[in-house]
C-alpha cells in the first residue's frame, strides 16, 4: 500500500512538472513572438545602415590612380613632342608643364590619351594628373625634357690642320674639347670622353694626305663636324 502512494504522488509530480515545463516554453514563444522578432528585425537595420555608411564613406574617400606617362626622351631638338600615358578610362587628363596647366583631354575607352604640345628652350618639366567626378588625382611622376636646337661646339686641340708627320709617327693622337654630354666620333670610330669633355682618338696614318673628320653628337640629336687633314710620309 505504501508504495503505490508513493508512486501515485511521484506520478502527479512529474505531470505537474511537465505541464509547467511545456507552460514555460509556450511563455517564452509568445514573448519572443511579441519581442523577438521586432527586436532582430531592428537589429538588421542598424548593421545594414551602418555598412551602408561605411561603403558611402569609403567611396567619398575612394583612391584616384594618378595617370602613368609612356617613356619619354630625355633630349630633343624637335619643338614638338607627343605626350602619351594611361589613366582612367572616359575621364579627363590634365597636362603640366614647368607646374602650368597647358591642356586638358579625355581618355579612350582604353584609358590611353595623347597631348601635342611644344615646348621651350632648356628643361620642360612635364606631369599630368587626371580628374574623376569632380575630385582629383595626385599629380603623375615628371618628366623633365631637354629641347636644344642649337649644334654643340667642337674645339680640335691636335693635330694642327695640315700637319706633316714621317718616319716612326705613324699614329697621330686626335684631341679636343666638346659639350657635355656629348658624342664624339674620329673617322666613325668612338672617341673617348673624360669627365671634364675632353676627347682623344689615336688614329693611324696612311702614306700621303689624311683626312681627319671629328663629329660631336649631343642628347638632343644635334650635330656638329670639323674635318682636318694633315700629310705622312715614310
Amino acid at each position: 500500500m505504501k508504495e503505490t502512494r508513493r508512486s501515485r504522488r511521484l506520478e502527479k509530480k512529474t505531470k505537474r512538472n511537465i505541464v509547467l515545463s511545456l507552460l514555460g516554453i509556450l511563455i517564452i514563444f509568445v514573448f519572443m513572438i511579441k519581442l523577438g522578432i521586432p527586436l532582430m528585425a531592428n537589429f538588421a537595420i542598424f548593421v545594414s545602415g551602418f555598412k551602408s555608411t561605411k561603403e558611402v564613406k569609403n567611396n567619398d574617400n575612394a583612391f584616384i590612380q594618378p595617370p602613368v606617362l609612356d617613356p619619354i626622351p630625355s633630349a630633343t631638338n624637335s619643338a614638338e613632342i607627343q605626350i602619351t600615358g594611361k589613366s582612367v578610362n572616359n575621364s579627363k587628363v590634365q597636362l603640366f608643364i614647368n607646374d602650368q596647366l597647358m591642356n586638358d583631354t579625355s581618355t579612350d575607352g582604353n584609358g590611353n590619351f595623347r597631348f601635342t604640345k611644344s615646348l621651350s628652350l632648356g628643361d620642360n618639366q612635364i606631369k599630368t594628373r587626371v580628374e574623376v567626378g569632380g575630385k582629383q588625382s595626385s599629380f603623375s611622376d615628371t618628366a623633365t625634357v631637354t629641347y636644344k636646337n642649337s649644334a654643340p661646339s667642337i674645339i680640335i686641340d691636335s693635330p694642327p690642320d695640315g700637319g706633316v708627320f714621317s718616319k716612326d709617327n705613324k699614329s697621330v693622337n686626335v684631341t679636343g674639347k666638346i659639350d657635355g654630354g656629348a658624342s664624339v666620333t674620329v673617322n666613325g670610330f668612338w672617341a673617348i670622353v673624360d669627365e671634364n669633355n675632353n676627347f682623344s682618338y689615336t688614329l693611324p696614318l696612311q702614306n700621303g694626305d689624311n683626312e681627319i673628320k671629328v663629329v660631336v653628337t649631343d642628347q638632343a640629336g644635334n650635330k656638329s663636324e670639323k674635318t682636318i687633314k694633315v700629310k705622312y710620309s715614310e
